[in-house]
């Protein structure tokens, strides 16, 4: 590994440990091994390169996730047999994500006060949308591209609240046959 990947897997580890508002340009040259110089000159900026690593950690948790259909599991062809294979995935990486979501959930809190923060995620988080729904859905966004846009979208809002769920109370958060019977009701299919 060069320097530049070295900084970034350095700022991830750094990210997780201490967060991103503690988390300085000496943690990061601890952590990868290289020197202060390389930040500038492979990311520009410390803040660049954190933008990086989280969106790099964040990718992987989606990539954690799996496919639509992992290898040998075919979904089940019932709508609620779906939605609930689907969740049990995203619940069962729940405590392994709990310092993906801890960091998610303080950049959030920086939002309003980082502006090139903001814009640095705008992107990537439409564009995880669009992998949430082929991810998790297997709808394809070039054929279907409204679909996928209003899929992924529930499905940020529902992994992003379900994690948070669990970050406060494991014991009573959400389980994928929760999820399943909540929207049975919302549909009117349940009494």
């Amino acid at each position: 590994m060069g320097h530049k990947e070295d900084l970034l897997e350095g700022a991830k580890r750094c990210l997780l440990e201490k967060g991103y508002g503690r988390t300085t340009a000496r943690d990061v040259v601890a952590a990868s091994g290289t020197n202060l110089a390389s930040i500038g000159y492979h990311y520009g900026s410390k803040d660049a390169l954190l933008q990086q690593a989280f969106l790099a950690l964040t990718e992987e948790w989606g990539d954690r996730i799996g496919p639509a259909e992992p290898a040998g599991h075919e979904l089940p062809a019932d709508p609620y047999g779906r939605f609930r294979a689907v969740w049990e995935r995203v619940v069962a990486t729940a405590e392994a994500s709990r310092p993906v979501w801890k960091l998610r959930t303080e950049v959030v809190t920086r939002l309003d006060d980082d502006e090139r923060l903001r814009e640095a995620i705008k992107g990537p988080q439409r564009e995880g949308r669009l992998g949430m729904a082929e991810g998790l859905l297997g709808i394809d966004p070039e054929k279907e591209p409204e679909k996928a846009r209003v899929a992924g979208l529930l499905c940020q809002a529902l992994a992003a609240g379900v994690m948070i769920q669990w970050m406060v109370d494991p014991e009573t958060a959400p389980t994928a046959d929760d999820l399943t019977e909540g929207l049975k009701v919302l549909m009117g299919e349940r009494d």
